[in-house]
């Protein structure tokens, strides 16, 4: 299984907490095994677009799937913060017809289809979570016969977009393939008018690399390679992408990314020359030679944090060190309970029925954005449409539940192979 890499960057809290929070990789497992693409859910229809009666039973329950151990369990605490924080306050805001919000007591595992069973007995009308790509089939197939609606945070592997879930899946992190055209601008910004891309073996290189041939080609660029390595066997592609002569190679790795620039440097081809795909990017400092990025740019998904946004979270948690999908999570929160006003349900078929509406529905002029629950809930007693634009960025969910804003961060590489946030860049398209 190829390990995804989504990190956000140092920020500073805006008020007494850790002095600065870690620019870290939170190393999220895509779906190697091919996600069962077609689904084993025995769930029939499309919940999001099904006409539903009401089911609730008056209370809006919320779980929270936390499947990180190990090296990866930092990224619990962001989730656990952020989700806290949205239903303090929907809950400050009336909650959900009068009745508070439940947040279901959290239990860390990497089995989330027993998560998922466990949070269906507790009867959760939706569920946020899970991290791991790789993981989210068995909660999608458990929680989907259920009908509980699922909201990942931070799933990115490109096969869920048409995993079968019968509707009942949204997530608020872009797929791995939104990156392609950010990374072809910045190609291009460059003054590049020829591409080659090295990338590594997997389900993650191939379809990244592909949807950047594919952009490049709609922006004008030609690609003249298009190299493939195994991680620790870059020397070969390095060598290919040299002899092609590109203006600029972009590079789309993860566990081999290391590996692969030192192989580009050996090529000669090192600092601005080099664009990395957000499963590249890290603080490499002494690892790799000097000067071996400088120049060089990368991104990773997401908005750096409002100092507001992460004095919330600090306040929720004092010891928290990082802030990894918490944007995620919090919008996901809030979008579920937004639902559930618009319906005036808080059943899972209701629930799943309106996201899409309530996530923003573009073009069509139907809404104002609304920030926070409080705002959204007040349009809808106002007989209004909520569209939710939340800590990371507007949602606009298409009909496969997936985002149709992707922001990035821009980082650029100083002599000492150190990154630092440059600018920000979005990938929009029209959802489908």
């Amino acid at each position: 299984m190829l390990p995804t890499a989504a990190m956000h960057a140092s920020v500073i809290p805006a008020r007494p907490g850790p002095a600065r929070l870690r620019f870290t990789a939170a190393v999220v497992v895509a779906a190697g095994m091919a996600l069962g693409l077609a689904g084993c859910s025995g769930t029939s229809g499309n919940a999001r677009v099904d006409a539903v009666d009401a089911g609730g039973d008056g209370t809006l329950r919320i779980g929270l799937m936390l499947d990180n151990t190990g090296k990866q369990s930092f990224l619990n605490s962001a989730q656990l913060a952020a989700a806290k924080l949205a239903v303090q306050e929907i809950n400050a805001a009336g909650g959900h017809k009068g009745r508070p919000v439940e947040l279901l007591p959290q239990k860390v595992s990497e089995d989330t289809t027993s998560l998922a069973k466990e949070l269906v007995a507790a009867k959760a009308d939706v569920v946020i979570g899970p991290t791991d790509s790789s993981r989210a089939p068995g909660a999608i197939d458990v929680l989907s016969r259920a009908k509980v609606a699922v909201i990942s945070p931070a799933n990115a592997a490109h096969g869920l977009t048409r995993y079968k879930s019968g509707g009942y899946y949204f997530r608020t992190s872009a797929a791995d393939v939104a990156q392609a055209p950010v990374l072809v601008k910045l190609a291009k910004d460059n003054g590049a008018r020829t591409i080659a891309v090295v990338h590594e073996d997997g389900m993650y290189g191939k379809d990244v690399s592909a949807a950047v041939a594919a952009a490049a080609k709609a922006a004008g660029l030609g690609i003249v390679a298009d190299a493939g390595f195994a991680a620790g066997q870059a020397h070969q592609a390095a060598a290919a992408a040299k002899a092609a002569g590109p203006d600029s190679v972009i590079l789309v790795a993860r566990t081999g990314a290391q590996g692969a620039i030192a192989e580009l440097n050996n090529a000669g081809v090192a600092g601005s020359k080099l664009i990395l795909s957000d499963g590249a990017v890290n603080q490499y400092g002494s690892a790799l030679g000097s000067k071996a990025l400088e120049g060089a740019r990368g991104i990773l998904p997401g908005v750096f944090p409002s100092a507001h946004f992460q004095g919330e979270l600090v306040a929720v948690d004092p010891g928290l060190k990082d802030m990894t999908f918490a944007a995620e999570t919090y919008d996901a929160v809030n979008l579920a309970a937004i639902a559930a006003a618009a319906a005036q349900d808080d059943a899972g078929p209701s629930i799943a029925a309106k996201l899409i509406a309530v996530s923003g529905q573009r073009g069509t002029g139907a809404a104002e954005p609304c920030r926070n629950y409080q705002e959204c809930a007040d349009a809808i007693k106002a007989g209004k449409a909520a569209d939710y634009d939340g800590e990371s960025g507007p949602i606009g969910f298409d009909s496969n539940g997936d985002i149709t804003t992707a922001n990035y961060m821009v980082f650029t590489y100083a002599a000492d192979n150190s990154a630092r946030m440059s600018g920000s860049e979005t990938a929009a398209r029209a959802g489908g």
